[in-house]
């Protein structure tokens, strides 16, 4: 990566210099001097460690000096190692392997906020023990000690599901919204993860392309591509609810035509 897509990387991830020195191993005053173009030709091994921050996102070793345990290989962490993080560091762990999650955008949240409340108005106006949900709610989705996700948009029809704790099982119904950085997670781990434990239905939308995948696990029919003008049903609701992305998109729109300018 050049400093520059650095630079342009950490306003995306929304990260302080002190969070990229935490997770990076680096002072604080170094990586100010290179993501501050102070330091023109900083060393090799100081780009990779910024680079393991900053870079698309993977799964991350984590840093001794930000968590106050012992470090484990990638796939060992378990649900306690998980509760030890500190409640402002975002991040899911799946099959032993902690992914770290960048802030969201937006476009991100004004198009799960808004598709929440018309599955919660649907609910309201319908009745039903289905209870639709929003992030950051955690899923313990095996119910196994190895795996916790955070999806943006999910629903779930039996309640005794729903603990104070968390999500104990598998969601009916899951909704991400893909960015650069955790789009091959969404669209290959975790959709083989959700399909595996049982969820029934899963979307997958993307802003940038203005595109939704749906995969309807109920049916065996998936995936299906609609755009941001099409009428997608809730397989689930055997489509007595449809998600105009008409409307979606009308809700966001600024954020694009502002992209233009």
């Amino acid at each position: 990566m050049t400093i520059k897509e650095m630079q342009e990387r950490k306003k995306e991830l929304g990260l302080t210099y002190a969070q990229i020195a935490e997770r990076s191993g680096l002072p604080v005053g170094t990586v100010q001097k290179v993501l501050g173009g102070i330091t023109l030709t900083p060393r090799y091994d100081t780009i990779m460690a910024l680079e393991s921050v900053l870079g698309e996102e993977q799964p991350m070793a984590v840093k001794e000096s930000a968590i106050p345990y012992n470090v484990k290989e990638q796939g060992e962490y378990t649900l306690e190692d998980y509760y030890q993080f500190p409640d402002d560091v975002r991040l899911e762990l799946i099959d032993g392997v902690i992914y770290y999650m960048s802030s969201p955008t937006s476009a991100h949240q004004l198009i799960g906020g808004y598709i929440y409340s018309r599955l919660l108005q649907h609910v309201l106006n319908n009745g039903g023990q289905c209870l639709p949900m929003i992030a950051p709610m955690d899923v313990q989705l095996d119910c196994d000690e190895k795996t916790m996700v955070e999806p943006d948009v999910l629903i779930v029809c039996d309640r005794d599901k729903i603990i104070n704790r968390c999500v104990y099982g598998a969601p009916d119904f899951i909704i991400e919204i893909l960015s650069k950085s955790t789009k091959k997670k969404d669209s290959v781990i975790k959709l083989n993860k959700y399909l595996n434990a049982g969820v029934r239905e899963y979307w997958m939308i993307d802003p940038m392309k203005k595109k939704v995948i749906v995969y309807d696990f109920d049916h065996d029919e998936y995936p299906v591509v609609y755009g941001f003008d099409g009428k997608i049903p809730v397989g689930i609701w055997n489509g007595d609810l449809e998600i105009d992305f008409a409307e979606v998109y009308d809700h966001v729109k600024f954020l694009y035509e502002r992209e233009k300018e």
